[in-house]
């Protein structure tokens, strides 16, 4: 990617990963960029369990739910699954409640971290988080917020305009479309309602 800017515009959510190991300098990096970035009141009750062991990352999957508008279309095929998982953990001991913002910025850090390196993920919060949390032996009081699910692209995804619907939808060659609001439906300038 030729800038930061070019790097977000290209993000897309994958759901179909090419079955190869991602390095652990990629998931450690990834991380390291989820633990700087924002934390309400610099609080940073986050910790994360990188999983990346094929056994277990086939437990992980197992435990999870996708793309709920076209389910099971966008669930990953057999050989398509995740190659590596990072579990979002909260220190409710720390923060009890409005994590989730924490968790957003630290979720989009790897992402970005991710992409930069090749790597697709899925950002999935339909999760049997208890289940999650004993399988990894999660100790009280940390709970499971979020996963994100990682590989490197086996499928394309490409936005549309919003018309009707946000449903995304594939297509009969497998193409993923997201209908995405556009620019000028979204920005004000000074005011609400001036373009």
């Amino acid at each position: 990617m030729s800038n930061l800017t070019d790097l977000i515009l290209s993000r897309r959510t994958i759901r179909q990963f090419e079955r190869r190991p991602i390095d652990r300098r990629i998931l450690r990096r990834m991380v390291d960029a989820a633990r700087l970035a924002p934390s309400a009141a610099n609080l940073q009750p986050l910790e994360f369990v990188a999983v990346d062991d094929e056994a277990r990352c086939r437990t992980v999957f197992g435990l999870l739910k996708w793309a709920a508008y076209i389910t099971p279309a966008g669930n990953p095929k057999p050989g398509n699954e995740p190659a590596a998982y990072v579990v979002v953990l909260v220190n409710t001991s720390i923060r009890e409640k409005m994590y989730e913002y924490d968790v957003g910025a630290a979720q989009m850090s790897m992402i970005l971290s991710a992409w930069e390196e090749g790597v697709a993920s899925c950002w999935i919060i339909s999760v049997d988080k208890p289940e999650l949390a004993r399988i990894l032996e999660v100790p009280a009081p940390f709970a499971v917020d979020s996963v994100l699910a990682l590989g490197y692209p086996a499928e394309k995804s490409v936005t549309e305009d919003f018309v009707q619907s946000p449903k995304y939808w594939k297509d009969e060659s497998g193409l993923f479309h997201v209908p995405k609001r556009r620019v000028e439906a979204v920005l004000h300038f000074n005011s609400f309602g001036t373009r």
